[in-house]
């Protein structure tokens, strides 16, 4: 039995935790952390649990056979090319998956294929460092519900290694080629590994990205290390750092940024959360870096030296330094793909390297980068959950569409976080942003909403232990509300006055490209790598 919990939706009701306590539980507030693979013995309490839920954010896997199209589904279809022919999805993914679950739902009845790097069916990434960590969810129990329904043909433990776009044709690493009338670009990202080989491959040096990853780094913890050093206060390497105070390890995290949550949230709120996890006895060092990492004799970690100046003595390190899309296998294809991801527009059409859009290749997840137009047109590639699933269904659809029935992915972006008794929830972009405000909640009791704003209108809402409030501010960034906002709120803090949002500076990625040919009709753009650039 698996069950997976949209936590975007999730609003902190706590009647799951009521009706099935053994499955799902409630820390603080809002902070909902659950078991994905419970027992048989727990169905008719998850079910009562799924029935209880206020905003329906829980899905069960129940057992029922393959997916069938319905015969009203399937009127209608006639000889619609769209709804036929051969569709290949590369990335075994969530936003793969939910892709195949909604090109079956809406009609699509030609062959559909699933291709995948890593041997296991698609699981859901977030419990990796969650629940997984602290042993309230095992890894292997983080396979996704429905991966077996949707009449797939299964291409896992092979991955891509090349795509021809003139033939249509997947290039994979056992030198075979699938044929494809449409393809779905899903590949995702890994974690970037620390980045002197020597030392990434110290017994003990770790990233977390996949079940493997985090199972082997559970039982590190579990094991009892005397300290842990967390490379990077991202979100994954607080909720890493977290995991280590909630197993009573002794754990120090350093960044070289100004504080936590800086990237993504600015370093307002990021002092906020600093403070959060220094109460919780985090050795945190912000505006430091690790200069090198040292092993014995026998290959073990056993000390870092920073640059502050000081050594200590670890046993266990995370990288928790960001991540890199899976984009080489694209290389010479004729995409606008590179270290930025795979450009698409809106409607999730690729992009080729001539800056033209494509008609049978479309892109979703988190390799996706896309112009929305609530952010100035500007690409966005976003890392969440929310986004994943959201983006995955738009480009469904639109590849068994017509033109004229297309969409167009404008969902605002959502994330969260749940560390210790907090959840951390946020909608819109808080980096697109030049200002920051606390309308609502008290910052000394981490239970607040931060109101961001760039050149006086509302851009974005981050929300500690008060989600229940997101849904309204979701509504004001989409009707481009003025900031800072105005009206009087049931907990408003008696100081309210909007103070620079302190957000990085995000680089730019280039690109290089020659041109070639003369008239209109022979001029071709090509992506080039050139090692003085």
């Amino acid at each position: 039995m698996k069950v997976i919990v949209d936590l975007t939706r999730c609003q902190g009701y706590a009647q799951c935790a009521f009706a099935a306590p053994e499955v799902f539980a409630m820390r603080g507030d809002e902070a909902l952390l659950y078991d994905s693979d419970p027992g048989q013995g727990q169905r008719e309490r998850i079910e009562r649990a799924v029935a209880a839920c206020p905003v329906q954010a829980i899905l069960v896997d129940r057992e029922g056979g393959r997916h069938r199209l319905s015969p009203e589904t399937s009127r209608g279809l006639g000889e619609e090319m769209e709804r036929i022919g051969r569709i290949v999805i590369v990335g075994a993914s969530l936003a793969g998956l939910r892709a195949a679950s909604v090109l079956r739902r809406e009609g699509f009845a030609g062959s559909l294929t699933m291709i995948g790097d890593e041997a296991h069916p698609p699981y859901d990434r977030p419990p990796l460092s969650k629940q997984v960590l602290i042993g309230r969810a095992s890894a292997q129990g983080t396979v996704l519900p429905r991966h077996d329904e949707f009449d797939v043909r299964w291409r896992l433990g092979v991955p891509a290694t090349g795509l021809d776009l003139g033939g249509k044709q997947v290039i994979l690493a056992d030198g075979q080629r699938v044929r494809f009338d449409r393809m779905l670009i899903a590949t995702g990202l890994r974690a970037r590994a620390w980045p002197k080989e020597t030392a990434a491959g110290l017994d003990g040096v770790c990233t977390i990205r996949t079940p493997e990853d985090a199972e082997g780094l559970r039982r590190r913890l579990a094991a009892g290390p005397s300290r842990v050093l967390v490379i990077g206060a991202g979100f994954t390497g607080c909720e890493v750092a977290a995991a280590c105070r909630e197993l009573d390890v002794l754990v120090t995290m350093v960044d070289r940024g100004p504080a936590p949550l800086a990237g993504a949230l600015g370093a307002v709120i990021g002092r906020i959360a600093a403070q959060m996890h220094r109460d919780h006895g985090v050795d945190l060092r912000c505006g430091v870096q690790v200069e090198a990492l040292e092993g014995d004799r026998d290959g073990r970690l056993r000390r870092a030296r920073l640059s502050d100046g000081t050594t200590m003595e670890v046993d266990v390190a995370v990288a928790a330094l960001g991540s890199v899309r899976n984009v080489e296998w694209l290389e010479g294809a004729g995409l606008a793909a590179g270290p930025w991801g795979v450009a698409c527009d809106a409607g999730c059409r690729a992009v080729d390297a001539n800056g033209v859009v494509t008609d049978d290749v479309f892109v979703a997840g988190d390799v996706a980068r896309f112009p929305h137009p609530v952010y100035g047109f500007q690409y966005l590639a976003l890392e969440h959950w929310g986004n994943a699933v959201a983006q995955a269904e738009i480009a469904a659809h639109n590849m068994i569409s017509p033109q004229s029935r297309r969409w167009a992915h404008l969902a605002l972006p959502e994330f969260w976080s749940t560390q210790y008794d907090a959840e951390i929830k946020s909608v819109g972009v808080p980096t697109y942003a030049d200002q920051v405000v606390i309308p609502q909640g008290s910052v000394a009791q981490r239970r607040f909403v931060a109101v961001y704003g760039y050149r006086g209108r509302i851009t974005a809402a981050v929300a500690f232990n008060q989600s229940k409030w997101l849904e309204f501010y979701a509504g004001l960034i989409n009707q481009a509300a003025p900031f800072p906002p105005s009206f009087r709120t049931v907990d408003q803090p008696p100081d309210v006055h909007p103070v620079p949002a302190e957000v990085p500076v995000r680089p730019t990625y280039q690109a290089t490209v020659v041109v070639t040919g003369h008239t209109p009709g022979q001029r071709r753009a090509t992506l080039v790598r050139r090692p003085y650039l």
